[in-house]
């Protein structure tokens, strides 16, 4: 009598599938759209479109060249995990951008005292 049914503990986990599913889709789409809004690849997708005059080969093009460039990261980033620890990832990772962020700008100042 007071032992849980296990079909209710199969739909909570269930739930819980699809609330981390829908959480991890809502969370990659939107970081990746926004990212690439107005960035490089999309202007010079505008240009080609225009150029060409033939929006869907573009469309089609610069979708599988996105589509193959994700999952070259994807397949990395599977790698990275499985081959190292999260800190020491978190770390290097930490360390790579912040010495990208001195250099960008060290260039900064250094083109601005030249101007």
């Amino acid at each position: 009598m007071g032992q849980p049914n296990s079909n209710s503990n199969l739909k909570a986990s269930d739930s819980n599938d699809s609330n981390t599913f829908l959480n991890i889709l809502i969370t990659t789409f939107s970081t990746i759209f926004l990212a690439e809004l107005g960035d490089k690849t999309q202007l010079a997708t505008l240009m080609l479109s225009a150029q060409s005059g033939r929006p869907l080969i573009i469309f089609i093009s610069a979708a599988l060249a996105l589509i193959s460039t994700s999952l070259l990261g994807v397949l990395i980033g599977q790698w990275i995990a499985n081959n190292l620890p999260r800190q020491r990832f978190t770390v290097v990772s930490g360390i790579i951008m912040l010495s990208l962020g001195i250099y960008l700008v060290s260039q900064g100042f250094i083109d601005f005292i030249h101007d």
